[in-house]
């Protein structure tokens, strides 16, 4: 893929300018220095290969050349809530694992940015907000996919199974055409995102749902309890001791009980 084959394969789409690497460090990066220049919305920051990508809490992000998906999406503070930016994390979340649907899979999205094909990550996403003050200046989307076989990180490198999409098809996959799909998928969410509908159906498609987790926070002991559901601010809601706990996005992991 190149910059004309990737200007192609997203054609019709109402997207901002779109920047095509053949490697970087991080799209996420790129993309942040970008925004400063006030960028148009929907722009797109794509890169064949990262040598630096991220994930939450700073772990490395796998992204071998030719094998996954890495891009990152600018929104614009008009198509945003800033009191709900946790709705950002299912944004994402939604719009993979819609274009995965498409494929004939069957993803789950772990709350709150990781999405799963038979329990492996195969996707992950990291919104990154802009402020200047308390001026939203606008959100970084990164949206990180594990497309051929080549881009499963290491079993020592990670915390959690990692798999990939090809594995699940069993057969090549365009990523072209699947970059194509995820966009699609958000630009419609997009237009959502403020509604019931959307909480409604992240909570749907919750990988573990009534089923028990353990949620470990940045600080403090460990929580098991029933993952039930979501807020209508996309936190995630646990029966703890036949009470309801709710739990912000931050920088919490959740296990399932095995």
């Amino acid at each position: 893929m190149n910059q004309k084959e990737l200007e192609q394969t997203l054609a019709g789409l109402p997207l901002g300018e779109i920047r095509y690497f053949d490697q970087l460090g991080s799209t996420n990066d790129e993309a942040v220095t970008w925004l400063a220049a006030a960028p148009p919305h929907l722009s797109l920051v794509v890169a064949d290969e990262q040598t630096a990508g991220r994930g939450r809490a700073g772990r490395r992000w796998w992204t071998p050349r030719g094998a996954a998906l890495a891009v990152s999406v600018i929104l614009h503070p008009a198509h945003v809530i800033p009191e709900r930016l946790a709705l950002i994390n299912g944004l994402g979340a939604l719009a993979v694992s819609e274009a995965l649907q498409q494929m004939g899979l069957k993803p789950a999205i772990k709350w709150p940015n990781d999405v799963l094909l038979q329990g492996r990550k195969v996707a992950g996403i990291l919104p990154e907000a802009q402020w200047m003050g308390e001026h939203l200046r606008g959100v970084v989307l990164g949206m990180g996919i594990n497309v051929g076989r080549a881009s499963v990180p290491p079993a020592e490198v990670v915390n959690f199974p990692a798999g990939c999409v090809e594995d699940d098809l069993d057969q090549p996959v365009a990523r072209g055409a699947l970059l194509r799909a995820v966009l699609i998928a958000l630009i419609e969410w997009l237009k959502a995102l403020d509604t019931p509908h959307f909480v409604q159906t992240w909570e749907t498609r919750l990988a573990f749902r009534e089923a028990w987790v353990r949620v470990l926070p940045p600080v403090g002991e460990a929580v098991t309890g029933k993952l039930v559901g979501l807020t209508e601010h996309g936190n995630l809601r646990l029966q703890v001791n036949g009470t309801e706990q709710v739990f912000t996005v931050g920088e919490i992991h959740l296990r399932p009980v095995e």
